[in-house]
């Protein structure tokens, strides 16, 4: 179990991973933690910081919260700097400094799919969503999605419906479940050897930037992204961002391009992402084309690491803070 120093770290959310790496290098217990003012901080991180929720006591008191519960519940933690942390999901724009984990974590050298679209698919795209879930499972492939409503969930579906493994990031702390109709899905990741994963502490509600955000991880985690079905200003189009910035393949699924749910992936398809429709299409890419996890399908121009997909996210962020308010108690 990490200590709660650490956790304590994690809780400093405006701090990128680097600069709670930087603090958890250079402050050596928790009196020189307790005793840092925003203006030490800013030192440490090399730039100004006018963070108002700066209260290292706090943290330290949620922070021994988080132990007694994580170890209640028998849930995992990892570090960027530990061995077991994914060597593909470290190598990113800012990874999480940690990742706290319910359930059985894959060996990462196995391959990884992320499968992801919009919250109101076609039924066409959610039906050919679950083929290729399953599909995937059969093959030996994980298979890695948010747990949303719509595609996310028929991807994860699928999976389980054939005893494979999947892994959902959440937009929440490991504890919460959103949506809360999902808790039985996610009961169903977890009984088929799969894991829950959250970079946020325990007993964080989902927010509205918290989706856009963890987008980076789903890709991170994963060697090929799908995007199964995706309108003009989808969520889904920020994971295909990042799986171009961060040197993944990027697919569409083929029954998944039609009407204007579909536009965003007709638009990728446009730009050279190869379409598919089941495991084997993917698995024919991989072995015909270059044997690293490249986006070598994909002539989509790749976006900068210092750079946000923000259009999309603040949609997205919008989109979602109307269904939160309405959809979590």
């Amino acid at each position: 179990m990490k200590s709660r120093f650490l956790l304590a770290i994690n809780r400093a959310e405006f701090l990128t991973c680097r600069e709670k790496q930087l603090v958890a290098e250079l402050v050596d217990s928790e009196q020189f933690f307790l005793s840092l003012s925003v203006d030490d901080l800013s030192q440490i991180v090399g730039r100004i910081l006018r963070a108002t929720s700066w209260d290292p006591a706090r943290f330290l008191h949620q922070a021994e919260q988080d132990v007694r519960y994580l170890e209640r519940e028998s849930i995992g933690t990892i570090l960027v700097t530990d061995n077991a942390y994914p060597a593909q999901l470290g190598a990113i724009y800012d990874p999480p400094f940690l990742l706290h984990y319910r359930g059985t974590l894959p060996a990462w050298d196995r391959p990884l799919v992320a499968i992801v679209g919009t919250r109101s698919p076609s039924e066409q795209a959610l039906l050919a969503t679950r083929r290729l879930a399953e599909s995937c499972a059969a093959a030996g492939i994980a298979v890695v999605s948010g747990l949303a409503r719509g595609i996310d969930a028929a991807a994860h579906a699928g999976v389980v419906s054939a005893h494979g493994v999947t892994l959902a990031v959440l937009g929440s702390g490991i504890d919460v479940i959103y949506p809360q109709a999902h808790k039985a899905l996610a009961r169903g990741i977890l009984a088929n050897g799969g894991a829950l994963v959250s970079e946020y502490p325990p007993r964080t509600a989902p927010t509205r930037y918290h989706f856009p955000e963890r987008n980076r991880i789903i890709s991170g985690l994963a060697r090929a992204v799908v995007v199964a079905e995706a309108p003009i200003r989808s969520g889904a189009l920020i994971t295909a961002e990042y799986a171009l910035e961060q040197g993944r393949d990027l697919f569409v699924l083929r029954e998944g391009l039609d009407g204007d749910s579909g536009a965003g992936g007709r638009n990728l398809a446009a730009d050279g992402s190869v379409m598919v429709s089941t495991a084997a299409d993917i698995i024919a890419d991989w072995v015909g084309g270059s044997a690293a996890p490249a986006a070598a399908s994909a002539t989509v121009t790749v976006v900068s690491a210092d750079r946000r997909p923000a259009a999309a996210g603040r949609q997205l962020a919008l989109e979602l803070e109307a269904e939160l308010k309405v959809g979590f108690k």
